[in-house]
């Protein structure tokens, strides 16, 4: 179990952006502790929002499932993130499941200290709502690439996407920081595995990625954005 967490340890994350020491130390002394193992459903879609969470390690993947009963990942969150976030956003149930990519470490808080918390702490109400503003952004932009862009290009968007959140240089290129699969790919992008595994076979063997056991590791990113940003790319 975590215990008696150093606000100085994290006071550098974004959502304490502009609190004091002594703020911290309040508002971490609410929290609760969470270890989540890589598989595991932190909290379902549909389901009461008793809590909102912040990653302290590892990485989230958000989500959702269509009424036909398709999976969707909407979104990954990476370390220092606030998710789980719905009663700030005036609801009372989870709008996505939250599946642990990775062995993830949290904390949480109760929903219900949610309204006393923002206002509180106004700078950490303000971090959380910019979080939540550029979500719905990312979310309007993935509406215009699925009804404007071509799966080449969605897919390219969404790897040079991943990369930058989470990438790390290594020897071979810069790999995405947590086990990724081509079924996941396809997911984010509202494409087949068929068609994802088509496109990155064929860059695998232009020399702009390398994949494999759920690994994907980016070796030309100059041509992936040329790829993303093209007009006319292939279906």
């Amino acid at each position: 179990m975590l215990t008696k967490l150093d606000p100085a340890l994290i006071r550098d994350l974004p959502p304490f952006s502009g609190m004091t020491l002594d703020q911290m130390t309040t508002l971490l002394a609410k929290a609760t502790p969470l270890r989540a193992d890589k598989g595991s459903h932190i909290f379902d879609m549909g389901a009461e929002a008793r809590s909102f969470f912040l990653l302290l390690d590892g990485y989230i993947r958000v989500v959702r499932t269509t009424p036909n009963g398709e999976q969707v990942i909407a979104r990954y969150i990476a370390s220092g993130e606030l998710f789980g976030i719905a009663e700030a956003l005036g609801m009372k149930q989870y709008p996505a499941s939250a599946v642990a990519a990775v062995d993830c470490v949290a904390l949480s808080w109760p929903s219900d200290i949610w309204h006393a918390t923002a206002a509180a702490y106004p700078a950490f109400a303000t971090n959380t709502y910019k979080t939540i503003g550029g979500r719905l952004q990312d979310a309007q932009d993935r509406l215009v690439e699925m009804a404007t862009e071509r799966v080449e290009q969605r897919v390219a968007s969404a790897i040079l996407n991943l990369v930058e959140r989470s990438g790390r240089q290594t020897d071979d290129g810069i790999l995405i920081d947590f086990p990724i699969s081509r079924q996941d790919i396809s997911e984010m992008t509202g494409t087949t595995l068929h068609t994802v595994s088509r496109l990155m076979s064929g860059w695998e063997n232009d020399g702009l990625v390398k994949s494999g056991r759920q690994k994907i590791t980016v070796i030309g990113s100059e041509a992936l954005s040329l790829i993303a940003n093209k007009e006319g790319s292939s279906q």
